[in-house]
């Protein structure tokens, strides 16, 4: 292992743990969104499911879509890239048990205070990279 590997291996757990956790504050705050019975560990493992396949649909299926739709996000002045998003979120709750978003808006609003969360969270992240010396 040299020490760039390790570092980027705890910065993807860093960014699941972060999502996890906006996963988390989004089901808490929006009555549209659901991860099951919190009261139990699946719950939990439910947030970190989606956090993570979240991480995998906007790494691969996004990228396409934002190609395949860009003159409309062009002529939207990028505002076509919130559908998509929703899109996106919808697409996660049909792929995960226990995760249920009532609709197209829930989607939309769910998106969106996930950007605002971890975006704050991601501030505490650590900072840049460590210099090898």
């Amino acid at each position: 292992f040299s020490l760039s590997h390790l570092y980027r291996t705890m910065k993807i757990l860093i960014r699941l743990i972060i999502s996890t956790i906006a996963v988390l504050v989004a089901d808490l705050l929006l009555s549209g969104v659901s991860l099951g019975d919190m009261s139990q560990t699946n719950g939990l493992l439910t947030a970190l499911l989606v956090a993570a396949v979240l991480g995998l649909l906007n790494a691969l299926l996004k990228p396409i879509l934002v190609l395949l739709t860009l003159p409309v996000t062009i002529l939207t002045l990028g505002l076509f890239l919130l559908v998509i998003n929703a899109g996106i979120v919808l697409i996660a709750a049909k792929l995960i048990d226990g995760f249920q978003v009532d609709s197209f808006w829930w989607a939309l609003g769910f998106s969106l205070l996930l950007s605002m969360v971890t975006s704050i969270l991601s501030a505490f992240d650590g900072g840049s990279k460590p210099r090898e010396e």
